[in-house]
């Protein structure tokens, strides 16, 4: 099972913002955020929390990933070669719960981390049960990222809104096939608000 540390909605109430663009988020009746004196929470923000809460929308976004485990990702995006920002977003979108996510085979990145723990999903014909498994693109090797989901009944299509397949991935509905064609740079990513690594680099560069 799945460890959820904070719900979705509640996550949106406290970044003041629906960041995963859904018709049910409490962001959409009410902007501030939650308890008793929510509505008076909206002091200016200091350098610092500007980038504390790039970071922390960033890590909700992909499911409330880990400190830890965030951390590492941005590590090894500064380890590679170009802009670290954008390799932080690529090596994100690489992680096997949210090709999942993207692909459409499950309604929410909550969802697609459960998916993958339960077994449902095999990549070039093995099954893999670890949400932060790298999918590669083609410029690796060819046939790299064939994702399959297993079980075809737990796909609820109509649930999943108007949100689009990106075109870095290549998706058979029919077939529940999903192909990782090319690592995406951060405008090719669909987020529903805006993301800005360019200040969690800073962040963690004070």
């Amino acid at each position: 099972m799945t460890k959820r540390s904070e719900a979705k909605y509640k996550i949106d109430r406290r970044m003041g913002q629906n960041i995963w663009g859904r018709p049910k988020s409490p962001v959409n009746r009410r902007e501030y955020g939650p308890g008793q004196h929510g509505q008076r929470r909206k002091g200016k923000l200091s350098d610092f929390g500007v980038q504390l809460r790039a970071k922390q929308k960033l890590k909700g976004y992909y499911a409330n990933i880990s400190e830890r485990q965030f951390h590492g990702i941005y590590v090894e995006a500064g380890r590679m070669k170009g802009d670290t920002g954008e390799n932080l977003i690529g090596l994100l979108e690489r992680r096997l719960d949210t090709v999942v996510y993207r692909a459409k085979f499950v309604a929410t990145m909550f969802a697609a981390r459960q998916f993958i723990n339960h077994g449902h999903v095999k990549v070039n014909g093995r099954r893999v049960n670890i949400s932060s498994y790298k999918a590669q693109g083609r410029r690796r090797r060819r046939g790299q990222g064939i994702l399959q989901a297993a079980h075809r009944r737990c796909w609820k299509r109509s649930s999943f809104g108007e949100r689009d397949v990106p075109d870095f991935l290549e998706v058979d509905h029919s077939k529940m096939t999903a192909k990782f064609a090319r690592i995406p740079h951060l405008s090719d990513v669909p987020f529903a608000v805006q993301m800005e690594p360019h200040l969690i680099v800073e962040f963690y560069s004070r």
